[in-house]
């Protein structure tokens, strides 16, 4: 590795410096009562349509995101764009489904969508699974944030063996466990502003800076590997990548919003309208999110891995140093500086958020309903504290000890099980008509379903579905979830005649804006 550039060090630190400073002031942003859950995991539901554009975008892009991404163009090439039409796809979900969601949740005072679950079908036991499903998903994601962040520290040459060379990433998360203990989801809200100023102003400057160096996008394009440029072509009697690429991103759609961090932040919005014109706001991530792909190609037409000052780089961190050995080989040390603190910061949001997420889960739906049926307002507050603080130890030890390809194997994995959520939760919004016990029964056999072709296909989620003579390689977790589906369907007209008449806590009125009902 390189030795310590430290312009882009002191840089990098001063920008910490600052978002430290205003992770912690923000306990007085909007000044609510922290010792109450919705106050400290949810802001309070105050946030308007600009803070919730910057802190549903801070929580969805992650560091993960811009360095993985890229990434993946630099070593797989056009499949990594997937990401592109997958986020697109998702956001008219967003503005159907989730203002639904909003208002029943607002009404009831639901801070989880495992809440909801619990209230609309009366089954505390498939709201057990709905939350442990959430945050099994959720740990493996806030470990991948540590590998985005350890990737930028190393690209400023900071590195070592044993405990010394894990001593930034632990000062960080010491810091990010700290003010995410004082000021809940005010901490990364604001800190999402400054995140996703730096993120936009890094993408720009290498959409413009970038190709101009290398002579134009024809050249660029020119120095791609023809096979990296276009998905291969199937062969006879199987869709190949097409369907593999076409199931990724629309399974990765349906999944997006159901995510615990994803619902915080939905449920944060001061109102429906608001969740809405995110919907409307929210594709300018995704046309940030296909410059930041092509960073991926730009690095292999600068031939970054080939140059033997980013060897050690690409040794210990693979196609995943692609983007800072790009950076460093194309500006200045000051604005590496501020592009490595662009994916820093990048890796602290969606970490709080999602730590939040998972201690709001743990609280609600685990430990108040089944451990502790009556807690103060004062104690499930400060639960919903503590699990924070426990998760985020949790994933930092994870990824000192444990090789990163497993945090990926797991959030890979996560991403097939969340997914099994959608007939209970956002189909939930519309109708009361499923089975209580008809859907966690055919949650059950989405998740060994899934689980059970990730393993096949060599924890990998794309699955090659034989019928007959055809093959049909697709997203694993969209599979599992037709088979949840038609589980559930079955089952509840099995189980109707024999319905115990679980009580619905919501009204049909409820659904909707106040405006609207009636």
């Amino acid at each position: 590795m390189q030795n310590v550039n430290w312009t882009a060090f002191f840089i990098f630190l001063a920008l910490f410096a600052f978002i430290t400073w205003l992770g912690f002031a923000a306990a007085h942003w909007r000044k609510g009562d922290l010792d109450q859950l919705h106050e400290w995991g949810l802001g309070g539901r105050r946030f308007g349509t600009l803070i919730t554009w910057f802190l549903i975008g801070g929580d969805l892009y992650t560091a993960y995101t811009f360095i993985a991404v890229p990434a993946l163009a630099f070593g797989a090439g056009a499949v990594a764009f997937f990401a592109v039409p997958y986020t697109i796809v998702a956001y008219p979900i967003l503005f159907l489904a989730f203002p639904r969601l909003w208002y029943v949740c607002h009404r009831h005072n639901y801070i989880t969508a495992a809440d909801f679950v619990r209230g609309r079908f009366g089954n505390r036991w498939l709201a057990l699974a709905m939350a442990v499903t959430g945050i099994i998903a959720t740990l493996p994601y806030i470990a991948l944030q540590l590998v985005g962040l350890q990737v930028v520290i190393g690209g400023l040459g900071i590195s070592g063996a044993g405990y010394a060379g894990d001593l930034p990433l632990v000062i960080a998360f010491i810091i990010l466990a700290a003010f995410t203990y004082s000021s809940g989801l005010r901490a990364p809200a604001s800190i999402a502003i400054v995140k996703d100023i730096l993120i936009y102003l890094t993408a720009f400057a290498a959409v413009v800076v970038i190709p101009i160096q290398l002579g134009g996008f024809a050249k660029i394009f020119a120095a791609i590997p023809p096979a990296k440029l276009l998905l291969a072509t199937p062969g006879a009697n199987t869709t190949g990548s097409y369907g593999a690429y076409a199931t990724l991103a629309l399974g990765s759609a349906f999944a997006l919003f159901l995510y615990p961090h994803s619902i915080t932040g939905i449920l944060s919005a001061s109102s429906g309208r608001a969740v809405r014109r995110n919907a409307a706001l929210l594709p300018a991530y995704s046309f940030m999110l296909g410059l930041l792909a092509l960073v991926g190609f730009f690095a292999i037409a600068a031939g970054v891995s080939k140059l033997p000052e980013y060897a050690d780089g690409f040794k210990q961190f693979g196609n995943n140093f692609a983007v800072p050995a790009l950076f460093l080989h194309s500006f200045p040390s000051w604005f590496v500086g501020i592009a490595f603190a662009a994916v820093g910061i990048g890796a602290l949001v969606p970490a709080a958020i999602m730590s939040i997420a998972a201690a709001n889960l743990y609280t609600r739906n685990i430990h108040r309903e089944f451990i502790n049926g009556a807690p103060t307002d004062r104690q499930e507050a400060q639960m919903a504290k503590w699990v924070s603080l426990i998760v985020k130890f949790g994933a930092l030890v994870f990824i000192v000890f444990v090789p990163s390809k497993y945090a990926i194997y797991l959030q890979l994995l996560g991403g097939i099980w969340i997914i099994q959520t959608l007939p209970a939760v956002m189909l939930g919004v519309y109708t009361r008509w499923f089975n209580d016990w008809a859907l966690l029964i055919g949650w059950a056999a989405g998740i060994v379903t899934g689980t059970a072709m990730f393993i096949a296909a060599n924890l990998t989620p794309t699955y090659a579905l034989a019928i007959g003579h055809l093959t049909f390689p697709g997203y694993a977790a969209l599979y599992a979830v037709i088979v949840n589906l038609v589980v559930t369907v079955v089952l509840t007209l099995l189980f109707t005649p024999l319905r115990s008449g679980s009580a619905d806590e919501t009204a049909a009125a409820e659904y909707q804006a106040p405006s609207q009902a009636g």
